[in-house]
């Protein structure tokens, strides 16, 4: 009776153990084994498995024939083998000198079915289950992915759909799973309400977050989907909003949203404390390192006394800091914020304490999540690598680059200890998202060379091949144009932060008055960032242009008939001199950007200063000077009123014995002033009837000035906003024969514009109308294109 007692304690003891590894009822049996006592058997005897080799089971239960076990090693044994994932059922008994491990294998999935699925791809579906083909099957595998497949449905806003699996037996141990997915219908977003702003209008708050109220746009943009993960980012984005806008002690007091089952729409509230604004105030650098001079190091601080807060600035400080401390020879120094907030005067004085941190080593990069995106892709955007010091500026600021890089929907970068005290591991996960882009539209544009109805269609792909490399495949065209383009751009040149590449077009135009061009060529470029804010770019240009008079404007024997087209002798002489013209230049530019949002800037510079010198074989001969620059700066927080100033010159000086050829010269654009047509100011020729050609010039200068402003009564959803705006630009030195208006005669504008952020990217209408032009300008008032004007 003893025995008998502990022999059903040690079963129930095992039994109990296998329920906790394995999901269900498990009828483990142990015979003969006291947990006293040790046991000896002459063999192992294998029975029930179909796939497994028996000597794999044996290896796993670690149990020899010959030596002595005990209860603990059998319990061992079963643990190991449930441990695998391949067996549903184990039984281990002791029959005589034998012990019997009896075995129930797992079926083998064969095939992983969807059925009922349109809005999102089997592919996808197969990427987040569990089950694949040839794994083992399980029914706690079954609903994990049954859960999976539904939170799938609702991060793309169907929060009722319904999602069964059905098993199909195929016999020999085989099943094929079925997925029966009912999609439901999309929800959408009713409201975005906020609560407790008074800095900020909700309409400007909404602009900062992701989620959007749904609109007649919403089926394309996919930006009304409610999903909580996405609420707690837009609750990140407004904290940084007003971090970075002085209002430190800002919070998210709440951020829910509630469905209205009847409709199927949600209504977003969100409850915001905005507290005070501050400004800083004094601003100091304070070591501990007797080394570092901290007075020295206050040059690369960007926090400024009497400047509105900023969180931005305090992290970019940080980062320039521990940059310099780290040049120094101090790569474990940690720099620390102090803030010190005086509640009367609402300033924040600033401390920036830098201190020997504690000695920590990279271990090793971990990247889990890429399916598609290479490792080292993801590993070159952190500046620090296996072996060095671990510093959590730079991590973070490699996090921020690979988000930059838009081609993740999440990055997580978290650390785990290493294999020795001093040791870290850096973990990074992601979650891919498509990178690819297939694009066809249609549009018209008033402005340009060619204006009318166009054309055009494009393959992107933002991460070729998993490499980060941008490709693109381009063809438009219009009624009297055609273009084609192809180009390739390699991020990490050589190894190093340099973006290389190359674009290789074809353009061909008919002009309205008379002649065609066709232009091939190709440029070579190469970007390299030198801070933060400051880019350079280098290229290597080499085209070929050939000019003809259009055929309705030839005679019988193929000469110019001016009875049928009114063109001036300086374009006709042009087009008769060089009509086969090849220009092989280098230019390079320098860029500086601060714009805290190129789709919807309020504040930052963004200026381009550049040169171009033509005369490495080819034609031309000459440099070209030109630079521009605009100022965004919000005038009116509560009314989102963002103003613009935007300036703009250049000169070009030939230096050959040909001197300047006049399709080489500058040539007005809606750029440099609006209400008037392309290439419609500037010194100019007669064409007969009438008519003017104009020559272009060797100098301009342009300035701008626009205030733009959301429009009332339309949903901040849609994208729409207004501006009012004046221009005035001159165009002029030009000494071909003919040429009339060739002084510096300023041109001015003054007009209304409405911009769109539309799915097809930024559009913009204008109404200019010119107050001060001359006799022989082109006018006109309408204008629609593009609306980035950077």
């Amino acid at each position: 009776m003893k025995a008998a007692s502990k022999f059903l304690s040690a079963a129930s003891a095992a039994a109990l153990s296998a329920a906790l590894v394995v999901p269900g009822a498990l009828a483990v049996q142990f015979v003969a084994v006291s947990s006293a006592e040790a046991a000896v058997v002459r063999r192992i005897e294998v029975r029930g498995n179909q796939r497994v080799d028996a000597d794999t089971i044996r290896n796993y239960i670690q149990i020899k024939p010959g030596k002595s076990f005990s209860s603990a090693d059998i319990d061992s044994a079963v643990k190991a083998l449930f441990g695998t994932g391949m067996f549903s059922d184990v039984q281990i008994n002791q029959v005589g000198s034998a012990l019997v491990v009896s075995v129930s294998e797992y079926k083998v999935v064969n095939q992983v079915l969807f059925q009922g699925n349109k809005k999102i791809k089997d592919a996808q579906l197969s990427m987040t289950v569990q089950l694949k083909p040839r794994s083992s099957f399980s029914q706690a595998a079954v609903d994990a992915d049954v859960e999976a497949i539904k939170a799938a449905y609702r991060h793309i806003g169907r929060d009722d759909a319904q999602v069964t699996a059905q098993t199909m037996d195929l016999g020999e141990n085989r099943v094929n799973v079925v997925y029966n997915i009912n999609e439901g219908e999309r929800t959408k977003i009713a409201a975005i309400n906020f609560v407790g702003n008074h800095a900020y209008s909700s309409r400007r708050l909404a602009d900062v977050i992701s989620t959007k109220r749904s609109n007649f746009l919403s089926f394309i943009l996919r930006d009304d989907v409610y999903d909580e993960d996405k609420l707690r980012a837009d609750e990140e984005q407004l904290r940084r909003f007003y971090y970075n806008h002085g209002y430190a002690d800002f919070q998210v007091v709440s951020a829910v949203g509630e469905l209205d089952n009847a409709t199927n729409q949600y209504t977003i509230t969100i409850t915001v404390n905005e507290g005070d604004r501050y400004k800083f105030g004094d601003i100091n650098v304070d070591s501990s390192i007797p080394e570092i001079d901290s007075k020295a190091l206050m040059s690369v601080v960007e926090t400024q006394k009497g400047d509105t807060y900023n969180a931005k600035d305090v992290e970019d400080s940080i980062i320039a800091l521990t940059e310099r401390v780290a040049g120094q020879g101090y790569a474990f120094a940690q720099v620390t914020p102090r803030g010190d907030r005086n509640f009367e005067n609402h300033t924040i004085n600033v401390t920036y304490t830098i201190d020997q941190g504690a000695k920590a080593y990279v271990e090793r990069i971990e990247i889990r999540g890429n399916t598609r995106t290479r490792d080292y892709v993801i590993r070159r955007e952190f500046d620090v690598s296996e072996g060095d010091a671990f510093n959590q500026v730079l991590i973070q600021r490699a996090k921020k680059r690979l988000e930059a890089l838009d081609y993740f929907e999440k990055v997580d970068i978290s650390t785990a200890p290493g294999s020795e005290p001093d040791q870290v591991v850096l973990v990074v996960d992601v979650v891919e998202k498509s990178t690819g882009e297939f694009s066809i539209g249609a549009g018209y544009s008033t402005g340009g060379e060619t204006p009318g109805p166009t054309i055009s269609g494009s393959i992107t792909e933002r991460n070729f091949l998993g490499r980060g490399q941008f490709i693109r495949l381009s063809a438009g065209g219009g009624k009297r144009s055609r273009d084609f383009g192809l180009s390739f751009t390699e991020p990490y040149f050589l190894g190093q932060r340099i973006a290389a590449g190359f674009d290789i077009y074809r353009s061909s135009r008919q002009y309205k008055n008379g002649y065609d061009s066709v232009v091939t060529g190709g440029t070579v470029r190469f970007g390299l960032p030198i801070t933060q804010n400051v880019t350079t770019q280098l290229a290597y240009n080499l085209s070929q242009e050939k000019y003809e008079f259009d055929d309705s404007c030839l005679d019988v024997n193929g000469n110019y008939d001016p009875a049928k087209c009114s063109i001036s002798a300086p374009v006709r002489n042009a087009i008769t001199a060089n009509p086969d013209w090849i220009k092989s230049s280098v230019s390079g530019n320098v860029i500086y950007n601060t714009i805290d949002d190129v789709k919807n800037p309020h504040y930052g510079i963004y200026a381009n200063a550049g040169v171009e010198v033509a005369g490495l074989g080819g034609d031309a001969k000459w440099v070209k000077y030109t630079a521009r620059a605009s100022v965004y700066n919000t005038l009116w927080e509560e009314g989102d009123v963002v103003g613009v100033l935007s300036g703009g010159a250049g000169y070009m000086q030939s230096y050959g014995s040909n001197g300047l050829r006049l399709f080489d010269m500058f040539q007005s654009n809606d750029r440099m002033i609006r209400g008037f047509d392309y290439n419609g100011i500037g010194p100019a020729a007669p064409a007969g009837n009438g008519q003017f050609d104009h020559l272009g010039g060797t100098t301009y200068f342009n300035a701008s000035a626009e205030a733009q402003f959301p429009l009332p009564l339309v949903p901040e959803s849609i994208g729409l906003r207004g501006a009012v705006f004046a221009d005035a630009a001159t165009l002029y030195g030009n000494s071909i024969p003919d040429a009339v208006n060739t002084g510096m005669n300023w041109r001015a504008s003054v007009g209304v514009g409405l911009m769109w952020a539309s799915p097809f990217g930024p559009l913009r209408i204008d109404y200019a109308k010119p107050v001060k032009k001359e006799a022989t300008d082109d006018v006109q008032e309408f204008n629609f294109g593009i609306s980035t004007r950077f």
